[in-house]
Formats: C-alpha cells, structure tokens, sequence
C-alpha cells in the first residue's frame, strides 16, 4: 500500500476518533448511533497508523506531501 495520508490528515482523524470516543464513554452518545461512531472511530485511528485510506484510492486523493529530490 502507498501512503496517501499525510500528517495533518492523520491528526484530525486521531482528534476526531478521540473526541467521538470520550463522547461514547460519558455517554453523550449511545444505542446503535454510539456504536457506530466508535467504529468509525477504531477505523479512523487505523487508517492514521498505516497512512492509507481505501475511499482516497479510487478517487486518486492524496493528502501526503511530495518529497523533494
């Protein structure tokens, strides 16, 4: 897989899965729509760790910044 995140990408996905979690675990949120936010959550923090996004891949996104040579 070629990364097609970049840092800021990465950092917002890591705030937001932070923010919807805490929210799930006070419980702001809860039932079904609970659920499924943190899911989206688990799925966000994965996708900054490995740096790729399967849904930016067919739309050719690419948030990384470009090496210099």
């Amino acid at each position: 897989m070629k990364k097609n995140m970049g840092s800021g990408d990465r950092m917002i996905r890591i705030i937001a899965a932070v923010v919807i979690a805490a929210l799930y675990y006070t419980g702001t949120i809860s039932g079904t729509l609970g659920l499924v936010l943190l899911i989206l959550a688990g799925v966000f923090v994965l996708t900054s760790l490995v740096s790729f996004c399967p849904l930016y891949a067919p739309f050719g996104i690419n948030t990384c910044s470009t090496k210099k040579s």
